[in-house]
């Protein structure tokens, strides 16, 4: 079986990284004598994940004002209200590659997050018309997120592997049939244990992420964050370890930190950890903390996959959906209106203090079967074949 992983923008995001490096490995652990390959917005950040068979370039073009392509697709707008054309010439770094293979998995799980797609709506449809199989491989998608146009992009496809349960429902509730439920492969991955940082605190450091993603929805949360590590000094002995997940320019949790560790290093219980780790040596690093806060969704299930109690800054339905499917509630994961108050935060991370003990033998007794759930989604590729 040849697979096409598409819809990936590069692995300066650790948790696109995550999600293809824990794919691959499940894929092939399972699936014998299968062949990966990623098509990529940024191929040159992904030559560190190890068993992809290829890694092709397959960032946009734009069509150039006054070229042949642009008054092509000029024609075909006015005339028939069609972007097809277009959409197919500014993707076709990807669509070339469809014919040489079996499945094409569509590994964006945020992808259908974030307004209309007629891009993804387009290579979709060039892979049901080479009669390739189709796969939306670990999404979360929220009912606010619906549109007629999304749910019609939606019945093309083979297979539908919704990563946790609210999307599973939200989809099956809109009568798509193509559904089924796993769990994000990255709960799987492996870590990696670097040596740790000088005032690093065995057993009692806690990790912090934010994002810039967070901080431009909700412009009062920086503060909140802020008031939150002064209190976590001024109340607990704990070293606080600042954690950046997704190094992209003008996405950059680094850049935001750092502002974090220059306010408060005078305190001797900041650290910062480097900008230029892979997603398994930041699991690493989390894997060895007491606490974690992280608003990236792949930073706490690093966290939460070595059973560390972890806070949620959440700012969609995957992390009320994982925490559901976890805990069997939303538990400790705030909306994106709540964490620009700062007592909901500290209230929150009191309670995760209270209840550590509860909280680590809910995950431990919770995360074989999430891994579980999450192998399960290769069991639904390979009866594609």
């Amino acid at each position: 079986m040849k697979i096409m992983m598409f819809a990936h923008g590069g692995s300066m995001n650790r948790g696109c990284e995550a999600i293809v490096r824990s794919s691959a490995s499940i894929i092939k652990q399972s699936i014998r004598g299968s062949e990966i390959y990623l098509v990529s917005d940024n191929p040159s950040t992904d030559q560190i994940i190890p068993k992809l068979d290829g890694v092709y370039d397959g960032s946009s073009r734009p069509l150039m004002k006054y070229s042949y392509d642009w008054f092509v697709s000029s024609i075909h707008y006015k005339i028939f209200r069609d972007e097809s054309f277009a959409q197919g010439r500014i993707h076709n770094n990807i669509i070339k590659h469809i014919p040489q293979m079996d499945v094409c998995l569509s590994i964006g799980g945020d992808n259908y997050c974030y307004g209309e797609q007629p891009g993804w709506y387009e290579v979709n449809r060039r892979v049901k018309k080479e009669g390739k199989k189709l796969v939306l491989w670990g999404c979360s998608i929220g009912e606010e997120d619906m549109s007629s146009a999304k749910l019609e992009d939606l019945k093309r496809f083979d297979l539908i592997l919704a990563r946790e349960s609210l999307t599973y429902n939200m989809l099956t509730e809109k009568g798509l049939s193509n559904v089924k439920q796993c769990a994000d492969p990255a709960f799987t991955m492996e870590k990696e244990e670097l040596e740790l940082p000088s005032g690093w605190q065995d057993g009692n450091t806690i990790g912090i992420n934010f994002s810039p993603l967070v901080w431009k929805r909700n412009q009062h949360s920086r503060q909140a964050v802020d008031d939150l590590i002064q209190h976590i000094l001024d109340t607990t002995d704990m070293t606080i370890a600042l954690t950046p997940h997704v190094i992209q320019e003008s996405n950059n949790d680094y850049a935001v930190l750092q502002q974090f560790y220059e306010h408060y290093k005078d305190s001797g219980r900041i650290l910062l950890l480097p900008d230029h780790l892979n997603a398994i040596q930041y699991k690493g690093y989390i894997a060895r903390m007491r606490f974690f806060i992280g608003a990236r969704t792949h930073a706490t299930i690093a966290a939460y996959s070595n059973c560390v109690p972890t806070m949620v800054l959440g700012y969609s339905v995957k992390s009320k959906g994982i925490a559901k499917d976890l805990f069997g509630e939303e538990k400790l994961v705030l909306g994106i209106q709540d964490i620009s108050d700062s007592n909901k935060l500290i209230t929150s991370f009191r309670e995760m203090v209270s209840e550590e003990t509860v909280i680590k033998k809910q995950l431990h007794n919770a995360i074989p079967n999430i891994q579980a759930m999450s192998s399960k989604a290769v069991y639904y590729l390979s009866a594609l074949a």
